[in-house]
Formats: C-alpha cells, structure tokens, sequence
C-alpha cells in the first residue's frame, strides 16, 4: 500500500504542484520521493512508500538497467510475481513484486501484462522510447486511482483524488478529477511536449472470467461439474490459496475480527496458513465496538475459537461523532452507508497502527457483493436477477465497501487486504449456477456456509450467525449507530435546510438530514465534487428508505424471534 502521483505536460512551476502530492503522504509514511523524467521538464512522478516487501530496493519509480526508457509507479501487490519470474526466466534486479510489470511489458505488451497480473493494483507506466503512456487499476479497484486531463493534454493521476484537486493549469479554472475505471487500461500517446492524448480505454477483465493468468498458477487442480461436494471442495481449495498467496510480506500480519461470517473465516483461514507457513509471532486480531455490541461478542467467541490475541476497541457515540470530519475528508464520498461503516473502521485502523507493530491487515471485504449477503436478496424475484444484482455490486465497490476499506486504513498507513476478492475465487463462484448462490431458508450465503460446515474453522453458530451491517453490529441492538446519528444531525438540520436542499444540491440531492450533513462535511472538503459518487448505495426490490439492514422486515422478524 502506497500513494502514487504524476504529472505530464505540467504547465505549473513543479515545485509548486509537487506540494499537492504530500495530500496522500498518509498512504507511504515509510519515505517519499519526487522525479524529474528525462528529458521532459514538465513531467515527474511522486511516490510514498509504505515498505511491506524489498525494503532496500524498494523505492519508486522503478527503473532497471535493462530497460532504461521504462519508468514505473505502482501501488499494490502481485501475489504471483515469483511463479511469473520462474515460468518465463526473467532476470530480477530487485526482490520487489512490481519489477515483473516492467518484464511482462517488455516481453508482450500492455494488453498480456495487465492479465498476467495475479493481484491487486494502480499504475503508471511510461515508455519514452515508444513515447507512451499506460495506466491501469485492477479488476474490483482494490487499489484506487484517480485522474485529470484537460483538453490540451495535460494529464494529472493520483491514488486519491485530494492529491489532484489543487493542481493549477492554464487552461481551466477547475480541473475536472474522476476516478480510474476498475478492471480497465488505458494507452495514451506522449508528445515531444510532455502532453498527452488518449488512444484508447480498454476493459481487459470481466469478474466472471477466469483470469489468464490462472494457466500458470500452482492451485491444486480443480474437480470438473457443479454437484455439491465437488463445487464445496473447489471452494476450500480457491479459499485457502486467496489466503495463503496474501501472505507476501516483510511487515507482521493481523487482522480484523467483526465476529461475522466473513472476518471469521478469513481469521480462521489465516491463522492456519500462518502456522502452515512457521510465522512465529502470533496472529492478532482486532474488533470494534460499543459496550453491549453484538459484534464484540461475536469475535470474542471466534478469537477463544480459533486461539488468536485478541484486541477489543471500544469507543463511545461523542468519539464516533466527532470522527466524522475526518473520517469523510478520508473517504472523498458522501454516501451514508459508506460514512457510517467507515467510522469503526477508521478508529480501529488508528488504534492498530497506534498501539501495535502490525502493517498489513487483512479482512472479510467483498464477501456480500460476491455471495449474496445482503438481507435483500431474500427479496430477489429470481436467481438470475440476484446474479446480475450481484455482479451490478462487484462493478461497483470501488465507490463503496473497497473505497471505505482502502481509505479507513491508508489514512493511517496500513494495508489492507481482501481474499474474498482473489480473482480465481470470485470467478469460479460467480461461473456456478445461479440458483446455487441465492440464499435458502431464509439465510443468506447458504452455499459458502454450507462449504464450511464440517470443517470446525469457526464455531457453529457463527458459522450460521445472520448478516449483521457492519456499522450497526458495533453498537447495541437496543440503539443502533444509524439511530444515534440520526438523533445528533436531528439537532445539526433543520427543516429549512432541508426544504432548501434540491437548490443548495441539485446532483444527488440528499433525502433525510443525516444525508444533508455529510454532504455538507463533503462540500466544505470538496466544493463542487459532488460527482465523484453517481448514486447513493440502497438495497434493491424493497421499498426502502434507509439502507441500513436493521431497518428491513426480514431483519427485525430475525431479531424477535
């Protein structure tokens, strides 16, 4: 985890808009560097380094000796880098995983690079000699990028969009900063200049697609056929290899515990790998909460389960309050669902990286959108409908659950990550038949249930444990977070404002007052920005007005019962 930024074709005095790239110096409190590109005076890359592996020869842009045109800054992790090296005999200069983009590249070009990439990332390449430049975001936009480009050229990119929004250019008053499409490259030309001009946008990878790159990777060979036990076995095996691949590190290893589904088992599936692999410090894991929360006492009982050190964070409702500003200026959303779950998050990231050595943190991110999770497919009119809803919720997560999950710990120089997202496990789930993934009786996720049952990872009823919102899970049943927001922006918004707010906001215009006030936080951090979010995250089929799930039927008949 690192933050990315380069410029091309700057018109600006470059000392000047290099002070934009300390915006994301959260993201690389391990060192930083700035660099002029030869022979263009109005280009250079900024790069902040958070050191997870080669921590000598690890600094960026990365250039080798053999390929003196190629100039490269990435932020992410290849977890196949080693079996590509081996299959194909490159030559290594250093023991970082990006050093393979440079090789791929040399040796077939952006389009087989990109799909050879087992892993998660953002980059910038550049090829002076072929006047180049290619930029790339993997498959679910674990990694964030963002972009600027002006009519004439000019051409700004950034791992958050707080890095670009106080670039100066001659041309515009006001840059224009979208995010980086997910599962996309894009080839532009450069020009003696140093401007730029798009050739082409590609999308290289569909989720549902086995990646390429799975024809030269070391997972036991799968069982053919979608009977039950077959699909279950296949499942462990693509699990337990998203884990095991994740644990490329120089730094120590923990992870978050919410006491749910997810987290459980990626906790569980990690303490085993850890041990299979002779880590020899202990797993530790980590949950947040309000006193009396349904979550803390969830991950208590996973944690005794399966023998980690086990941290609890509580925080009281003034703490999550007073967490809004910041934790919104670090998310660049102002979507509800997404401000709401982040404010655990964020405050456990900061406890982590406070009061403890570990780096890389891993966690249960994805897991909803690829299985079905949320309380509304139960609502589903059919499995294809919850299939193409699902797939609708992957192609999205780079503007919610993988936005909140990427800033909440960047902010505080971690690194997160998420094997529900591994590219080989997601696509063979999403290839089963659409009937087997919707949820049944009346529980959602049954199939990856199910495909833990006899396995003893996790205790049984948390296993079986039902969906619980992250961001309402850390407070009391009795009083959940949405409630003890709604009760504080009540006093913040009046009706006025609200009467007002079609005209003061007419993109998005928020609905309820608690939407109102973090537009307003949003507005103050990033005037005219609003764009960045499409559309609010809300459940489907319901005729919902608020998308927490203590809100729904099925939950509150689930909680009396």
């Amino acid at each position: 985890m690192c933050g990315i930024w380069a410029l091309f074709g700057s018109d600006d005095c470059l000392s000047v808009q290099c002070l934009s790239a300390m915006k994301i110096a959260h993201r690389g409190p391990d060192a930083f560097r700035f660099e002029n590109v030869n022979g263009y005076t109005n280009c250079c890359f900024g790069f902040h380094r958070l050191a997870v592996v080669d921590p000598l020869f690890g600094m960026q842009p990365i250039r080798l000796k053999k390929y003196p045109y190629l100039w490269l800054c990435y932020n992410g992790e290849i977890y196949n880098y080693k079996k590509m090296q081996q299959h194909f005999e490159f030559e290594y200069q250093t023991k970082v995983d990006g050093e393979i983009i440079l090789h791929l590249y040399d040796k077939g070009g952006i389009e087989q690079t990109i799909c050879m990439l087992d892993g998660v990332f953002a980059f910038v390449l550049l090829d002076t000699a072929n006047k180049k430049v290619f930029l790339g975001r993997d498959t679910y936009g674990v990694r964030p990028l963002f972009k600027a480009m002006t009519e004439d050229g000019f051409l700004a990119v950034c791992s958050e969009a707080k890095g670009l929004v106080t670039l100066k250019h001659s041309t515009t008053p006001f840059l224009k900063v979208e995010p980086f499409l997910p599962g996309h490259y894009e080839v532009l030309d450069l020009k003696p200049n140093g401007k730029v001009a798009s050739v082409e946008m590609v999308k290289y990878h569909h989720c549902r697609d086995e990646p390429l790159h799975a024809l030269y990777d070391n997972v036991d060979k799968l069982f053919p056929g979608f009977e039950i036990e077959t699909v279950k076995n296949n499942l462990r095996i693509l699990f337990n290899n998203a884990v095991k691949k994740r644990l490329m590190t120089d730094r120590r290893i923990g992870c978050l515990l919410s006491g749910g589904l997810d987290s459980s088992l990626v906790a569980a599936t990690l303490l085993k790998q850890l041990k299979e692999a002779q880590i020899q410090y202990p797993l530790q894991t980590f949950a947040i909460g309000m006193e009396d929360s349904p979550d803390l006492l969830a991950a208590r009982k996973v944690a005794n389960h399966i023998g980690s050190e086990h941290y609890e964070v509580l925080f009281n409702s003034e703490e999550g309050i007073q967490a809004l500003d910041e934790v919104i200026f670090s998310l660049e959303t102002y979507d509800i669902t997404t401000v709401r779950a982040s404010v655990g998050m964020y405050l456990i990231s900061k406890y982590i990286r406070k009061n403890t050595d570990n780096v890389v943190i891993f966690s249960g991110e994805g897991s909803d959108e690829l299985t079905q999770g949320y309380i509304y497919f139960h609502k589903a009119p059919s499995p294809e409908e919850a299939e193409e809803e699902s797939e609708r919720l992957l192609r999205e997560l780079y503007l919610f659950d993988v936005l909140r999950a990427d800033r909440t710990t960047a902010a505080h120089g971690l690194e997160l990550r998420v094997p529900f997202l591994d590219h080989r496990f997601s696509s063979y789930y999403l290839s089963l038949p659409p009937e087997m993934r919707t949820p049944k009786n009346g529980i959602e996720k049954h199939l990856l249930r199910e495909t833990f049952e006899e396995s003893n990872l996790i205790p049984k009823e948390i296993l079986w444990r039902p969906k619980e919102a992250f961001s309402d899970g850390i407070t009391s049943v009795k009083n959940s977070w949405f409630k003890i927001l709604q009760e504080y922006v009540e006093h913040q918004v009046d009706d006025a404002m609200m009467a007002n707010a079609a005209q003061k906001f007419p993109f998005n215009t928020p609905k309820t007052k608690e939407g109102y006030y973090y537009r307003q936080i949003f507005e103050r951090h990033y005037p005219g920005r609003a764009d960045w979010l499409s559309h609010y995250w809300m459940p489907k089929w319901i005729n919902a007005a608020d998308p927490s799930a203590r809100t729904l039927t099925h939950y509150k008949s689930a909680t009396k019962a």
